[in-house]
């Protein structure tokens, strides 16, 4: 067994024994994590005059997480995995700002926004980075996103990722401000560094 052979395998172990993803059939199997408080979740955004970024309070997620998957080929399959952002644990560093980014989800309307994992592949690859695909909903509104994804061994297991998104998807309307002469830009991007952990 060549050494390319071997870090793959030895990758693949690694993820099997950090989140117990060891299905070798295709049964869903169930098990749930933590995300714990080392963990980050930002959303940046900009405007035509600066930048802002709006923090996620990740004390206040529901956890453990469920997970329920399959291992299907070098694919990982879930279903009812979920992870779900109150949108009042948002900060953006202000009260005015915080009131803005709330009007711009909905949040009296739709005061979630829930991300779903639908599917993990390349998993046998040698390096530590993964395709995940996501739907995220935002604003009653669910689309499906590709996400590169890299896991790192930390005491358990560290995910970091980042995705562009587009408002104007979401059918999301930024408010503009002094008669119009500060607006916010369509796309923002989601940064994530969770650091979970097997119950």
């Amino acid at each position: 067994m060549n050494l390319r052979v071997v870090n793959k395998v030895l990758f693949v172990i690694s993820i099997a024994m950090l989140m117990a993803f060891t299905a070798s059939d295709t049964t869903f199997k169930n098990t749930s994590v933590t995300v714990t408080p080392e963990s980050s979740l930002l959303v940046r955004g900009t405007t035509n005059i600066n930048t802002f970024t709006c923090g996620f309070n990740v004390l206040k997620l529901n956890n453990p997480i469920e997970v329920v998957y399959k291992k299907v080929g070098n694919r990982m399959v879930f279903e009812k995995t979920a992870l779900i952002l109150d949108n009042d644990c948002f900060d953006c560093g202000g009260k005015g700002i915080n009131s803005d980014f709330q009007k711009i989800l909905k949040s009296n309307k739709y005061p979630q926004i829930s991300l779903f994992l639908n599917e993990i592949s390349d998993l046998e690859d040698q390096s530590d980075d993964v395709l995940a695909a996501l739907d995220i909903e935002i604003a009653g509104i669910s689309k499906r996103h590709k996400v590169p994804v890299k896991f790192k061994k930390n005491k358990g297991m560290l995910v970091t990722g980042d995705l562009a998104i587009s408002m104007s998807d979401y059918n999301l309307k930024p408010p503009k401000k002094l008669f119009g002469l500060i607006s916010v830009h369509d796309t923002i991007e989601i940064y994530f560094q969770l650091a979970v952990r097997e119950n």
